[in-house]
């Protein structure tokens, strides 16, 4: 088998990227180790930038996003008992960030292959990646065969194996003290914005899923155990931690799905070898508390999709041998604010009474500067990636 595009993984990344190479006329196969099933189910991020929903409609698969999204125009944070507003829109031009999980963009993007053309090989195993002759081994219906291609794009995740066919990667990583403990609940959402929460009992995020689905989130200890987290457990921590002066009230339901992730950053320089290009997890993780991971993905494959249809139409080499340095600009400005916002809203477990009141002056003046509330602003909506 032989195509121009070899994609590993068929997450959102590697999708959108094999969307985007059709629409240019680049043909390209997708190789995924789970079934459809487990593709369009798997709970990860849900809040997309403003240019990552420009691209998704531009490219033709946002109809259902239009409908079904939730567009937001501000979040709070909420801290001492008491919310403070940053107005997104207002701060940045108009620019908003929409709620609509990455569940449902898979499944955009998985429906769209089949009138686009595309082949997407499910339960097939990625054994290997060659960045110099290039051509990736796979396993298929227990047969081991390759496929020939001109370029191979690693969409695979963390734990794939294109990022250690990359020699000599330089790798940076910081774990952080805590994990999140995340919840989809069948609950209307007691909010209409997103309510980032910082006590003395640790984090929370309030989110949703549509207005009938909720998504929150806790501060853990990595160690902690999903099983010792029963549903009357969490959703008591949930209410003392985003309680007010005011009276606002946490609505509870059934939990659907609970899980514990732990959080780290992590990078890896430099994103191409040769013939091979990452993208997504398989270069870089942000912890989750810039909303970051999914719209840097979406960015990645965006400005490679770009430099493939500038090298196919033209044999110009230029934006791919630029590709690295270009996406990790954007890599490193995403992982310093969403470190910056992971330490100004999460409890260090070794911070003591004068760490945590350094931490509430610092919300304080976050909430009442408008320059800082703007830096905020600016860097949660996102650069604007293009087609």
């Amino acid at each position: 088998m032989r195509t121009q595009v070899a994609i590993a993984g068929a997450g959102p990344a590697g999708l959108l990227l094999s969307h985007l190479l059709r629409l240019r006329g680049i043909d390209s196969v997708v190789l995924e180790s789970r079934d459809r099933a487990y593709v369009e189910r798997r709970q990860r991020a849900g809040m997309l930038e403003q240019g990552t929903v420009d691209v998704l409609r531009g490219s033709g698969v946002g109809e259902r996003l239009d409908r079904e999204g939730l567009t937001h125009h501000g979040l709070e944070l909420r801290f001492g008992g008491a919310g403070h507003r940053i107005p997104l829109s207002e701060l940045t031009g108009g620019r908003t960030v929409t709620i609509y999980a990455q569940t449902e963009i898979v499944k955009d993007l998985i429906a769209a292959r089949p009138a686009a053309g595309g082949e997407i090989h499910f339960e097939t195993e990625v054994l290997s990646v060659d960045p110099s002759a290039p051509s990736v081994t796979y396993r298929r219906d227990g047969r081991v065969e390759t496929l020939e291609c001109d370029v191979i794009a690693g969409c695979d995740g963390f734990h794939g194996v294109c990022r250690p066919a990359v020699p000599d990667t330089r790798l940076h990583e910081r774990e952080f003290p805590f994990a999140w403990l995340g919840i989809l609940a069948d609950v209307p959402p007691s909010t209409d914005e997103l309510i980032y929460a910082y006590s003395e009992r640790g984090f929370a995020l309030h989110s949703l899923r549509s207005p009938k689905i909720s998504r929150l989130y806790l501060q853990v200890d990595p160690a902690e155990d999903v099983a010792a987290w029963p549903d009357e457990r969490i959703w008591s921590e949930l209410r003392a931690r985003f309680a007010t002066d005011d009276g606002w009230e946490l609505r509870d339901g059934p939990i659907l799905e609970k899980s514990i992730t732990p959080m780290r950053s992590f990078v890896a320089e430099p994103m191409r070898h040769d013939r091979l290009f990452l993208a997504g997890d398989a270069a870089h993780i942000v912890p989750p508390t810039g909303a970051k991971g999914l719209n840097l993905a979406i960015s990645d494959v965006i400005v490679l999709a770009e430099a493939l249809g500038a090298w196919y139409d033209s044999g110009t080499t230029e934006l791919l041998d630029a590709y690295s340095d270009t996406c990790l600009r954007r890599v490193w400005r995403a992982e310093h604010f969403s470190y910056w916002m992971t330490t100004l809203l999460h409890k260090d477990p070794r911070q003591d009474a004068f760490g945590h009141r350094l931490q509430l002056s610092h919300l304080e003046y976050v909430a009442a500067s408008k320059a800082a509330a703007t830096t905020l602003a600016e860097n949660y909506v996102g650069a604007a990636p293009t087609l």
